[in-house]
């Protein structure tokens, strides 16, 4: 890793408006808790003329819960976020998985809006200068190749946030800003399966806070990494249970497999034959996602590591 940062201007706006105008400068970059960013700088991944920094404005650090639901400023950290006790009584999911990102001191600083836009990852992309411009880099930054899969066109980085698949399954939408004034997006749809185009930002556009409406039912998030901490997911699950007239009705959200979260379609609904359906589950976890050989872990073993988390996590929700 490279210690020689780049040169660049900082902009330190306190206002939401005066941040999208900042953005609006040529090659300007957000930095809000710098976890992801920073390493990026170092290792020559990230050159921006201007970085952007969000930490003084206090409009994206409010966190606030009524009874139509949850709002959650992007600003606001995932310490925070995890020894909140309203998301916790109601979202737990998203608090079992801001708890489990990386330690506790990148936690103090991450950001909510920062782990949803997390950078995609890969073995051929998160490698020194020297190491990728030995392999002529990659499709995803100065080349012209997926290593991964040499015969496609599309990047194949996968997609590492926690945050995204527990908010997912509890149908968040997120508030993005920028210099046509403010839009909302079902945040299932503000992702695409393509890891050096993976989100819906347009230029100048930031996210500024998650929107939640109440809860349908108790819900968990699950995850395997090489390490019991600090690492990204290879895999990770967010599960939610909802009461039905016709039964009990999961809603499951996947990361670290494909290029960006995904949902899983699971129109059954748990029925009198628990061991039949959660072994449906388990196949349709199976068939819903694509991993490849981003990392050093085998993509089968990631493959079938979800399908059974996602069934057991499903089991401990009954």
């Amino acid at each position: 890793m490279s210690e020689v940062m780049p040169d660049f201007q900082l902009a330190r706006p306190t206002t939401l408006d005066e941040a999208v105008v900042a953005l609006a400068t040529p090659e300007a970059r957000i930095i809000a808790g710098g976890t992801d960013l920073n390493v990026q700088l170092r290792m020559g991944l990230a050159a921006p003329a201007t970085l952007v920094d969000l930490s003084l404005i206090s409009a994206l650090k409010t966190l606030e819960s009524s009874t139509s639901g949850t709002r959650i400023g992007a600003g606001v950290t995932l310490a925070d976020l995890a020894s909140d006790e309203r998301v916790a009584a109601y979202y737990p999911a998203i608090t079992e998985a801001a708890a489990l990102v990386a330690g506790p001191t990148h936690r103090e600083v991450a950001t909510l809006g920062g782990n949803l836009c997390l950078d995609t990852r890969c073995l051929y992309y998160n490698q020194s200068h020297w190491w990728r411009k030995s392999n002529d880099y990659c499709l995803k930054y100065q080349g012209d190749i997926c290593h991964v899969a040499p015969k496609g066109n599309r990047c194949r980085a996968a997609y590492s946030g926690d945050l995204a698949p527990a908010l997912m399954v509890h149908d968040a939408r997120l508030e993005i800003i920028g210099p046509d004034g403010i839009r909302q997006v079902m945040l299932a749809d503000f992702y695409r399966e393509d890891g050096a185009d993976y989100i819906d930002l347009k230029p100048g556009e930031m996210v500024t806070a998650a929107v939640l409406p109440p809860p349908k039912g108790p819900s968990g998030y699950r995850k395997i990494r090489v390490r019991g901490a600090v690492d990204f997911p290879l895999a990770g699950v967010a599960v939610e249970a909802e009461e039905t007239k016709d039964g009990k009705r999961f809603t499951i959200a996947l990361t670290g497999t494909n290029s960006c979260p995904i949902m899983v379609d699971m129109p059954d609904v748990l029925t009198d034959d628990p061991n039949a359906f959660f072994a449906n589950l388990n196949k349709a976890v199976q068939k819903a996602v694509s991993p490849q050989r981003t990392t050093t872990i085998a993509p089968h073993y990631r493959r079938l590591s979800i399908a059974a988390m996602a069934a057991r996590l499903a089991r401990e929700l009954v």
